[in-house]
């Protein structure tokens, strides 16, 4: 979790690889009205991430129901996000990619073919409320390389399992 450009789709794919768990890009889940609202510089209202938060929360909720272990790339920037998805896999772990607005503005001016530009990337801070202690989330520094966030989280699940 975390805002555009934090890494959670790169962090979340090499996590799920290293896992073997199933991989779900919550970019990718997000209706055409959404797409469209981002893509024009608009940023999303609470009630029309709903939907959009319920689609992640029923994928995470069918892998774990199958018996797979699943990772999702979900921005769940505020308590009341996450807390919604807790209520499809109330024993899930939150990774917070935490990462600077001049580095995520970067980042995110850099990539190639995604909706989201560079212009939401202070509404998305202005959004984010970082995990509290009472969570159940691990904050990560986003700016260090991918494979040392990986195995860091490995080592911090196998620590406590």
């Amino acid at each position: 979790m975390g805002v555009a450009g934090c890494g959670k789709s790169a962090v979340g794919e090499a996590l799920a690889a290293a896992l073997g768990a199933v991989f779900v890009e919550g970019d990718r889940l997000h209706p055409p009205e959404n797409v469209a609202r981002m893509a024009s510089g608009e940023p999303l209202t609470d009630a029309l991430r709903e939907g959009w938060l319920d689609a992640i929360g029923q994928r995470i909720a069918g892998s774990v129901g199958s018996g797979q272990g699943v990772v999702a790339a979900c921005s769940a920037l505020k308590r009341s996000y996450r807390e919604r998805l807790r209520g499809f896999c109330h024993d899930i772990v939150f990774l917070y990619l935490e990462i600077d607005p001049a580095t995520a503005k970067q980042r995110v001016g850099a990539r190639q073919g995604h909706f989201m530009p560079a212009s939401l990337v202070d509404s998305q801070f202005a959004t984010l409320e970082a995990p509290a202690t009472d969570e159940n989330a691990l904050t990560l520094d986003a700016t260090r390389p991918i494979a040392d966030i990986v195995a860091d989280v490995i080592s911090l699940f196998e620590a406590n399992s």
